[in-house]
């Protein structure tokens, strides 16, 4: 598992449905039917990347274009009982691991050829390990609510490695996006250089307090600072791929972006973000003054 995932572990008590009651980042209040919210937003996470790997690859290896388009199909079909359900069954819960580990495999593969020079797709390298990590970061989510029994870990620590692995998807959208962008957009360029560079330093502060979280500190005050700090910008960041978005679907935006259902796909990736970082702010604890 990817070192910036936590393992599948519970944050609290099982709430309604027998669901992890305690769980940043599951929408809103922790209950069931918050975690059903995100396992959908999830799922057609899972679908668009498997769209988007498909429309990226070689025309000379049908075979990989065709194991896309079938991830897709299959997220789609799973994407439409998630909708559909009122609770998450156990038989709907195996599906979606079963899917979510067989697309992360694919991925491994395809970047482990790319990285050999086996194959030469469209794609960055870095976007199949980023994608990669997304699915990895659901896998422990579906993962986390298969488990029946509650497990010990240091809250804050793992509250700190998801702030990390959010700051860190922020940072590679805004570097993906400056290399999508035509060059004559050099006013758009210079604004995302600018936002890369914030969470450039983001991270790495992201990083530093992760690694002070394993003290065990009773209260991290800085770290709540800095929670609200990585808020904010993320907020900015999700402004400016939205506008990035009209722009793109009303013909204002010269770039080498392949669909404006990419720069959607982001932006839903920074509101999802939001609402996880809000979770976490409110469970890192702090001394209040007296």
């Amino acid at each position: 598992m990817d070192k910036e995932m936590p393992e599948a572990k519970y944050w609290g008590g099982a709430g309604k449905d027998g669901l992890p009651g305690d769980w940043p980042g599951s929408g809103g209040g922790g209950t069931g039917a918050d975690l059903l919210t995100e396992i959908r937003f999830w799922t057609r996470i899972m679908k668009e990347h498997s769209m988007f790997i498909g429309a990226g690859l070689p025309c000379d290896r049908p075979d990989l274009i065709r194991r896309a388009q079938e991830f897709e199909a299959r997220f789609a079909d799973l994407e439409a009982k998630v909708n559909q359900a009122t609770t998450l069954n156990p038989n709907l819960l195996r599906a979606l691991r079963e899917a979510v580990s067989d697309l992360i495999e694919f991925k491994h593969a395809l970047l482990r050829m790319m990285v050999e020079c086996q194959l030469r797709p469209n794609l960055y390298p870095l976007l199949i390990d980023h994608i990669t990590r997304e699915a990895v970061h659901f896998l422990a989510l579906l993962e986390l609510v298969a488990k029946t029994q509650p497990g010990e870990a240091c809250h804050l620590h793992m509250l700190l490695r998801r702030v990390v692995f959010w700051i860190r998807i922020m940072k590679e959208h805004i570097e993906f996006i400056i290399h999508l962008l035509d060059p004559s957009e050099r006013s758009l360029i210079h604004q995302a250089q600018e936002a890369r560079m914030t969470f450039v330093h983001l991270l790495q502060t992201a990083m530093e307090l992760e690694s002070m979280a394993e003290a065990r500190p009773q209260f991290f005050n800085t770290a709540a600072r800095f929670v609200d700090e990585a808020i904010a910008r993320t907020t900015e960041l999700r402004d400016f791929k939205a506008a990035a978005y009209e722009l793109l679907l009303t013909c204002r935006l010269l770039s080498a972006i392949p669909s404006p259902l990419l720069a959607d796909h982001v932006r839903r990736e920074a509101d999802m973000a939001i609402v996880e970082l809000r979770e976490i702010r409110e469970h890192i604890p702090v001394r209040r003054p007296v």
